[in-house]
């Protein structure tokens, strides 16, 4: 159990302006990973291993990509208790993001909303942080039998054409591909211009067709498969989403049928709908809403995707996890695994061993 309750360091946290607590949190988490300190916020590990994707996960619970988007901070969050830390979005190029403030809490709601556009570091200060964590180094060991997994998740550079971001997409690919347990391709956040137009039909067929050819280059060179997923909105239509889903049973399954685990799909991102935050301070500010108000929105396009992809698609549940019971809910909605961001800054670390204890007691002979 963590040193430091959360309940003590939250209020210091959330008076501070909310990127400036970001910021805060992640120095601090880089700073004293893999050091006796990191024992203020450490957590235990549920073992509860589950195979998705031709992957083994030592639980169902993952941190959704977002928060570490430099990967500066993977052994540290890996010692929350997750059994997969995903980071990024990278994108090829380094690039600011949008202009401050970006960040906004919504408390009664717990909620966030973020217009952060992608702000990162670019392709080479990734791979050289991910290089960098001790549980990512050759010859690493360690006393679990399974190991915490890495997902590494791409996007487009938001001064590159839409009609150019699959360039950016297969450059990201080629340089994280050694790297990661698995790779998301991130076509849905609401903060790059035009993005979410990338899971439209013919957009998206493009985009998975240059992808699965490029993957299978890399395959071939690194001597290993990785599988691609793609992380969509929760803001599509019962249509969109079935297209989508037609898209996915393509590329992702083989000529019987069955999932070749060659492609996943996370649902959901952020929204753009404000109807359950309406008239709350700060709910017209532009930009993606996380939290508790996106929880069934994602829900209803977990049903409708494992509905549509049948049972052994890969599928990862994310948007409004605060408690076990929303993970376990997740679970039972058709997700295999499940991430958590906004969940984690309103409740702290603890919850992500509630959330795989209550996967495990749930689904677990």
């Amino acid at each position: 159990m963590p040193l430091l309750p959360y309940a003590l360091a939250r209020p210091f946290l959330f008076g501070m302006d909310p990127e400036k607590a970001h910021e805060l949190t992640l120095h601090a988490l880089a700073s004293a990973q893999n050091t006796p300190l990191q024992w203020a916020w450490c957590g235990s590990r549920v073992e509860d291993p589950v195979t998705v994707a031709g992957i083994t996960f030592p639980n169902r619970v993952g941190l959704a990509a977002g928060l570490d988007k430099n990967a500066r901070c993977i052994d540290g969050l890996g010692a929350m208790g997750f059994g997969c830390v995903e980071v990024g979005t990278v994108t090829p190029k380094a690039q600011p993001g949008n202009p401050k403030p970006r960040m906004f809490r919504l408390p009664q709601a717990q909620a966030l909303i973020n217009r952060l556009g992608f702000n990162n570091d670019g392709l080479d200060a990734f791979l050289h942080h991910v290089g960098q964590a001790r549980c990512r180094q050759p010859g690493a060991t360690s006393t679990r039998q399974v190991p915490m997994r890495l997902g590494l998740n791409i996007g487009k550079n938001a001064t590159t054409p839409i009609e150019s971001a699959a360039d950016d997409y297969l450059n990201c690919l080629s340089g994280v591909y050694p790297h990661a347990d698995y790779v998301t391709v991130n076509i849905s956040s609401p903060n790059t211009q035009n993005l979410r137009a990338l899971q439209s039909d013919a957009a998206l067929d493009g985009l998975l067709d240059v992808l699965s050819q490029r993957r299978d280059a890399l395959a071939r060179e690194h001597g290993k498969h990785i599988p691609l997923f793609i992380k969509i909105a929760p803001d599509l239509d019962e249509a969109q989403v079935a297209s989508v889903a037609l898209t996915l049973r393509r590329y992702g399954c083989s000529a019987s049928g069955a999932p070749n685990h060659a492609w996943g799909v996370i649902a959901t991102n952020t929204t753009l709908d404000r109807t359950a935050v309406a008239g709350m301070a700060h709910a017209t500010e532009t930009g993606g809403l996380s939290g508790r108000p996106v929880f069934e929105k994602s829900n209803a396009v977990i049903r409708q995707l494992r509905a549509e992809l049948g049972a052994g698609f890969p599928i990862i549940g994310v948007g409004g996890i605060l408690s076990g019971q929303d993970a376990v809910a997740k679970i039972e909605c058709g997700a295999d695994l499940v991430q958590i961001y906004t969940g984690l800054i309103y409740q702290g670390p603890s919850l992500v061993q509630q959330c795989a204890s209550s996967i495990k007691n749930a689904f677990s002979a």
